[in-house]
This record gives structure tokens, sequence and C-alpha cells, in this order.
């Protein structure tokens, strides 16, 4: 892979290796925040019993880049150019990306000198969302079957 390609347009240079340093800089940085230090919390000690908080994330990211070039008029006849001919040459690039992290509790580890145990954190939330979802499913398979089958 070439370090530095020249667009033929002439707009300038395109810096290969920055743009992929700038890419895997960014990538490192988003897969940070799913370290082991970001699933397991500070241990907490209250007299002989130490509780460790632990979480589940979720790193979503994607990334995207294009560019292009061509010739043509681009004196504003452009009805009448063709693809490959004309006077002119223009082309232009892009990129971006983006991306999100989500972080939920889901249990605490407690430490105790009668030993250790693993106390689950319920999310209402979830719990909630799935009961509704379930209601509906079942609600409509109802429906349908109370109808009857279909006539052809």
């Amino acid at each position: 892979m070439d370090k530095v390609a020249k667009d033929p347009a002439g707009a300038g240079e395109i810096d290969l290796h920055q743009t992929l340093d700038d890419i895997n800089s960014t990538m490192e940085s988003f897969l940070g925040t799913a370290s082991v230090d970001r699933v397991y919390g500070s241990p907490i000690e209250v007299g002989t019993t130490i509780i460790i908080p632990t979480s589940e994330n979720l790193v979503i990211m994607g990334f995207g880049a294009a560019a292009g070039y061509g010739r043509g008029n681009f004196d504003g006849d452009e009805e009448d150019s063709k693809p490959g001919e004309g006077n002119g040459e223009a082309g232009g690039g892009g990129g971006g990306g983006g991306g999100r992290t989500l972080s939920r509790p889901v249990a605490v580890v407690i430490a105790t000198p009668e030993g250790v145990r693993v106390e689950t954190v319920a999310d209402r939330t979830k719990v909630i969302m799935a009961a509704i979802t379930a209601a509906g499913f079942v609600a409509g398979m109802f429906l349908r079957m109370s109808r009857g089958p279909k006539s052809f």
C-alpha cells in the first residue's frame, strides 16, 4: 500500500497511513470502554465484606469512506456530456464514523468470611418490556386462531 496517494483530479494528497492510524486510534479508545476494568467495578469494603459490582457492556461502531473522480463538461451543460469526455476534472471524497456504548449493571459479587456469592441485579424495564411483548404475541395469536381458517 502506498504511503501517499495522489488523487487524479490534482486536489491534493491523501496520507493513507495517517488515515488508518486515526481509525485505529479511535477504535482502540472505543474498545477500551469494554475492558475488564469497565465490567468489574472497584471493590467496596464494608467491614469484613467485599462487594464487587459487575456490568454488561455493549460497544457498537462503524466506519465508512469513499472517494470518486471523473471527467466531464462542468460548465453547466451536463445533459450533453458523456462520461469520460469533457474538458474538466472533478472529484471528492468523504468519510465518517460513529458508535455508541451501552452499560448496565447485571450483578454484584459478595465475598464474606463465610464464602462468595453472586446476586443478580434485576432490570425491571427489561422484564416489563419482555412481559408486554409476550402478552401482545399471545393476544395476536389468540385473535388469529379465533377467526378460523382462511377460505380461498
